[in-house]
């Protein structure tokens, strides 16, 4: 086996111990939302379970503040998780438990809050400051007084009029 084959195998295991690391760690990663809920909070039912976990992924936890309630290992979004799940045994729609939710801790619990009327300014102020911010300067350019420096002086004046009347003669 020549130095050169050597070198291509020894870098052939060496994509392949990287590529199984890499899976490794991503399977890792992917499940490390799972961690958060504790087996007892697990439903019997998958289908009430599944629509749990949708509805907790969207309420945001109230101690990490970055993270849902289904992230979160806080006792507060323990106790919330706990209380979607009471709220969908007892036969609330999805939007039911929500809006619970929303009533008691308010509309920061959740993670993408919603386009209400209340939120209308909040979501269109930076439009709005954008577009106040473009007319002012429109009308602050067309305004301002040209720069003396945009003026010709009297001998760059006399200069151009002959300069003019030099083209038209010639």
């Amino acid at each position: 086996m020549t130095a050169l084959q050597a070198k291509a195998k020894t870098a052939g295991r060496l994509r392949r111990g990287a590529l199984a690391l890499m899976l490794v760690v991503a399977a890792f990663t992917a499940a490390a939302p799972a961690f958060a809920v504790n087996p007892d909070e697990v439903l019997s039912d998958p289908k009430l379970e599944h629509r749990a976990r949708e509805i907790s992924a969207q309420l945001r936890c109230m101690v990490c503040q970055n993270q849902s309630i289904d992230d979160s290992n806080a006792d507060l979004a323990r106790d919330l998780r706990v209380l979607v799940r009471e709220r969908l045994v007892q036969g609330d729609s999805d939007r039911k438990v929500i809006d619970y939710v929303v009533s008691r801790y308010g509309e920061f619990v959740l993670l993408k809050p919603r386009f209400t009327a209340k939120t209308y300014i909040l979501w269109g102020a930076p439009l709005v400051l954008l577009l106040i911010g473009a007319v002012a300067m429109f009308v602050y350019t067309r305004r301002r007084p040209p720069s003396p420096a945009d003026r010709l002086s009297a001998d760059e004046e006399a200069r151009l009029q002959a300069l003019l009347a030099d083209k038209d003669a010639g």
